[in-house]
């Protein structure tokens, strides 16, 4: 072979090597971006718009993610997670909504708990107790449906507690015979329905649970399952599609440290229902809680 090959043989070797490393870097540069993205579904219920817009402010400008956050009803949420569209359910409520766990269940898996202390049920207005409205059979009389005008306030219409009381609460404790029927909505609409008739002191039965500021505005209760107990105290927890861990450990590794005690989950839905734009509560909750935040980013 003449100098001249050899020379245009080692040349090109180079150019091959060259491209390889280029190659190599321009992918581990992409994985790199791809780790430092999160997609968060939530839904919305006032403590989840709460907490999931904290996360996505401490991912952006603490951890310099690139975060994209979805709101969806139930149903749709867990399929985004299981197929891999969403990284994260960011409010799951393992017993109620043990269907969709159940049938997701080989593309999604738990990460870790919220919030401990929940509880759901049916709910009404402090003056309702004093009337003598104290329990879920009280509903029954003909003068409360009448009160009532036959309406439960529900949320929405995939979320677990709702089918629970549709399919199982309703017809255990005879409310359908009585007349009552459960109307889906939304969280946002069943809380402007109980502001509405409570300022007219009318009567009001909505689908409720706790953490939620509404506790904190109004005087409100559950009402007791003198029949059949349904609820008891609960978790919230997060549920990740399948391959999270290996593809953004990092990011998981936060979401495993996210968590509220029930001082923090009650300061942040106070500020939450103070505040008209979620993002600018959670990024001045961030500022003023340092000592929170700090412990969920990976050490």
């Amino acid at each position: 072979m003449s100098n001249r090959r050899k020379v245009i043989g080692i040349a090109a070797i180079g150019l091959l090597l060259a491209v390889g490393v280029l190659f190599v870097s321009c992918n581990q540069t992409e994985d790199a971006e791809q780790q430092k993205t999160a997609r968060l579904a939530y839904v919305n219920w006032a403590e989840g718009v709460a907490y999931t817009h904290v996360a996505q402010v401490v991912l952006e400008e603490k951890m310099g993610y690139d975060v994209t956050i979805t709101a969806a009803d139930v149903a749709p949420a867990y399929t985004s997670v299981a197929e891999g569209d969403n990284d994260v359910l960011m409010e799951c409520w393992p017993v109620l909504q043990k269907d969709y766990i159940e049938k997701y269940g080989e593309n999604i898996y738990d990460i870790g708990l919220v919030y401990e202390g929940t509880q759901v049920g049916l709910v009404v207005p402090q003056y309702m107790i004093e009337d003598g409205v104290k329990s879920v059979s009280d509903l029954k009389k003909p003068e409360v449906v009448k009160k009532l005008r036959g309406v439960i306030t529900g949320i929405d219409s995939g979320a677990g507690l709702m089918n629970q009381i549709e399919n199982e609460v309703i017809p255990e404790y005879g409310l359908d015979e009585a007349g009552l029927k459960l109307m889906a909505s939304s969280g946002p609409a069943m809380t402007a329905a109980l502001k509405k008739a409570i300022e007219s002191n009318n009567y009001i039965v909505v689908v409720g649970w706790q953490p939620h500021w509404k506790f904190g505005v109004w005087d409100l209760a559950f009402l007791e399952q003198d029949k059949k107990t349904f609820w008891k105290e609960g978790i919230i927890n997060m549920y990740g599609h399948k391959g999270l861990k290996e593809e953004k450990p990092e990011l998981e590794q936060f979401l495993k440290n996210f968590y509220f005690t029930d001082e923090e989950m009650g300061d942040l839905l106070v500020a939450y229902k103070n505040s008209d734009d979620p993002y600018t509560m959670a990024q001045k909750w961030v500022e003023e809680h340092p000592s929170v935040w700090k412990n969920w980013i990976p050490k």
